[in-house]
């Protein structure tokens, strides 16, 4: 039986890099080769089209559909040069994938002929069937339309011999049935919301952007290896596995030198990459054995969610030219590190950046406090729910481990951005200090230039912390569509700015009719306004920020003193959207409205219940018929060896002799009778939350009751494991699946 996974382990071990033909030209003359980019629009559209469709794109002007037949053509005749034969609306529905349906470019002539064919009409919008995608019951089983929209903000680009038109998706009814809807909804308000405070500064802002740089990480598996594990197959993560005796412990894979067959996937994967505008930049070995890490160049929120998503299934396909499969699970393996996408989340206006470190000025500074300060409002207000739009059944394993951010949401600052806000806080007079620049740092080593420090030090504990020009939100999961994270964000950080702006023309009001904040007897009314109001959210936010150790049991404590959500549960963490709180905000701004987030939650709750349903199905599937009869083989042959033994010498001699063996035939009755008896009652359990109607109360009695008992049958499984001879365990061990390149 174990004699497979050796020839597997062996095959493994045996497999070379895979030759990757670079292309002659430099990364920046090919990349965006296969995206239909502004030059590519000047060249196949005429002026006056390319300069209506660029002001869709740039300035949110509505989309002419006159435009659009001429938009078509011009995109075909890019099509036809690079052999493209069919076209797709690719779209992200509530299944954190992607999805598309191909269509050619035919049509009948009338004359028992076809032409090719790509109209106006088929690039503005498509009707997939909407049936069969997650809708938390906006649609009924047998109602089967929906539309995807066009969205001209995000570049079409080609997949081999397909078309892909980034799209919406939503409802016959109207509701979003995906992420992009909502996304785009929740950057609109984040525009308005934080123009109309950055106008404070500088009267002459016309829009704000918001900035998106994720990271990626993820585990490499070879192909083989991963086929002899129907537990990584079926649910992306091994149920069982016993920790090997070297994982991470060494600190020597993090940074480490990128093995050959890697460095062939990574390399073949960024030229595939920058090929569709992907701007992928930097590469590396993780802390955990196999474990890697990717990451681009900061772009615009809506494209970078789009460049993730396309990311994500470009790997998986890169990934088994290589003979690999890549795990982007978040906790793949027990026992190290579990992988993040951590995303950093910026605001810029079209003329300056507005979460730049502190300036040199007092204006400067005010601006940038104001916006820190703000964001943190935000996520102070709405830290339930944005602990909400990263969790799932799957980063759960993650998040809460010492290697993950805790699940608590906090805020780390840094030193300087602390006293910084200690200061305007505890001053009358308004903070007039000046920022510090990068201080350098002077090393007794004649060779060794001298370092610019930052000044801000990085908290890896904090899952929302601050890190010079940026916050970056660490808690998200490495499967996740980051888009569900920006919305919650985007979301509270805009009605935290709407509130602000209020109170401060409110304000301003007020203080314009008082002599001392008089034109020309120093600062304004408005300045006042600005410095009083920051001063009240600077002191309501104060529970959100911690500089500490997030992991320690102390900082759990003391969260809940501060009034932090610390629910630990995943199905009652997902409750947080349908706060009113939450509800009142996203129908405020426009984004989601009540029947769109209760539809949501019933897609999570569903969601979370299969995936545990599948885990233990996998788990007492393996459980009953891999482990126990290889455990049961093992103890066979001890107890003949045992009988064997009676025979040769006098039984006080047989019995002396055997006793380290009667010890392990013992154990492993006692554990196949542990396993067996769990998984029953597993089955039961399942049986009884099956029977819930209620989708949340079907989840939470999935986590209460289904989940703990498959912690228990691991136990004893990787017990066996440690047990049974090696020759027989038929499943890959960590030692395989992990070192194994």
């Amino acid at each position: 039986m174990g004699n497979l996974r050796f020839q597997v382990v062996e095959e493994a071990f045996k497999k070379k890099p895979l030759e990757v033909v670079s292309p002659k030209e430099r990364p920046s003359e090919f990349f965006a080769k296969y995206v239909f980019t502004r030059d590519k629009m000047y060249k196949y559209l005429k002026k006056d089209v390319y300069e209506k469709l660029i002001n869709v794109i740039d300035n949110g002007a509505p989309l002419d559909r006159s435009i659009a037949d001429a938009v078509a053509k011009g995109m075909k005749q890019w099509a036809d040069e690079n052999g493209v034969t069919h076209y797709t609306h690719w779209f992200q529905p509530l299944t954190e994938g992607t999805a598309e349906k191909h269509d050619a470019f035919v049509e009948h002539d009338g004359k028992g002929g076809m032409i090719e064919e790509f109209s106006g009409k088929l690039l503005m919008q498509q009707e997939p069937d909407a049936s069969s995608f997650p809708s938390g019951g906006i649609r009924a089983t047998f109602e089967a339309r929906g539309y995807s929209a066009w969205d001209p903000t995000s570049p079409v680009f080609i997949i081999d011999d397909t078309l892909c038109i980034p799209t919406i998706f939503i409802s016959f009814t109207g509701e979003s049935l995906d992420y992009k809807a909502p996304l785009k909804r929740s950057l609109h308000a984040i525009d308005e919301a934080a123009a109309a405070v950055a106008r404070f500064f500088d009267p002459q802002v016309k829009k704000v952007i918001t900035n998106l740089g994720w990271e990626q990480e993820y585990f490499l598996v070879d192909e083989g290896l991963y086929s002899a594990r129907p537990d990584l197959m079926l649910t992306g993560r091994t149920l069982m596995g016993h920790d090997s005796a070297k994982n991470q412990q060494m600190d020597d894979h993090y940074f480490g030198t990128i093995p050959d067959r890697v460095q062939a996937f990574m390399k073949d994967l960024e030229i595939q990459a920058l090929e569709l505008a992907i701007p992928v930049k930097t590469r590396h070995n993780e802390v955990a054995p196999n474990q890697f890490e990717l990451a681009p160049i900061y772009e615009e929120a809506n494209l970078a969610v789009d460049h993730n998503m396309l990311l994500m299934s470009l790997m998986k396909k890169v990934a088994r030219k290589h003979g690999f499969r890549v795990l982007l699970h978040e906790k793949p393996f027990d026992g190290v590190n579990g992988s993040g996408k951590h995303c950093n989340w910026s605001l810029s206006t079209d003329t300056s950046t507005l979460l730049h470190a502190p300036g040199k000025t007092p204006e400067q500074n005010l601006r940038f406090a104001v916006f820190i300060v703000e964001t943190l409002m935000g996520v102070y207000k709405h830290n339930g729910l944005l602990k909400a739009s990263i969790m799932s059944a799957t980063n759960a394993h993650r998040l809460g481990a010492n290697e993950a951010p805790p699940a608590i949401i906090s805020s780390f600052l840094g030193k300087q951005v602390s006293e910084m806000l200690d200061s305007i806080e505890g001053t009358n007079g308004g903070y007039e200090g000046k920022g510090k620049d990068k201080q350098l740092k002077k090393l007794d080593i004649p060779e060794i230039p001298e370092l610019l420090i930052d000044n801000t030090d990085r908290n890896r504990t904090s899952p929302f912390a601050f890190t010079g020009n940026r916050f970056e939100f660490r808690a998200v999961g490495s499967e996740a569509n980051c888009a569900s994270a920006m919305i919650a964000l985007n979301a509270a950080v805009a009605e935290a700015l709407v509130d602000f702006k209020k109170r401060v023309d409110e304000r301003i009001e007020e203080y314009s009719k008082r002599p001392e904040y008089a034109e020309g007897t120093g600062h304004t009314a408005q300045y006042h306004a600005i410095l009083d109001t920051l001063r009240e959210d600077i002191r309501t936010c104060k529970p959100i920020h911690f500089d500490g150790n997030g992991y320690s049991d102390e900082w759990v404590e003391e969260a809940t003193r501060r009034g932090l959500d610390v629910e630990k549960s995943c199905p009652v963490i997902f409750d947080r959207y349908l706060d009113e709180e939450s509800i009142r905000m996203f129908e405020s701004l426009g984004i989601m409205n009540r029947k769109e987030l209760e539809a949501r939650n019933e897609v999570k709750w569903e969601t979370y219940t299969k995936k545990i349903q599948i885990e233990a199905r996998v788990l007492g599937d393996l459980s009953m018929n891999h482990i126990i009869p290889v455990a049961t083989h093992y103890q066979a042959r001890l107890a003949k060896n045992v009988s064997a033994m009676r025979e040769i010498f006098p039984d006080d001699e047989a019995m002396k002799l055997s006793t380290r063996n009667v010890k392990i035939i013992r154990e492993i009755a006692e554990r196949i009778q542990a396993i067996e008896t769990m998984v029953e009652e597993l089955v039961d359990a399942r049986r009884v939350a099956n029977r819930i109607e209620s989708e949340r109360e079907k989840a939470i009695a999935y986590h209460d009751t289904v989940e703990p008992k498959m912690d228990e049958i691991r136990y004893h499984i990787d017990k066996l494991e440690l047990t049974v001879a090696d020759e027989l365990w038929t499943l890959p061990k960590y030692r395989e699946l992990l070192f194994v390149r």
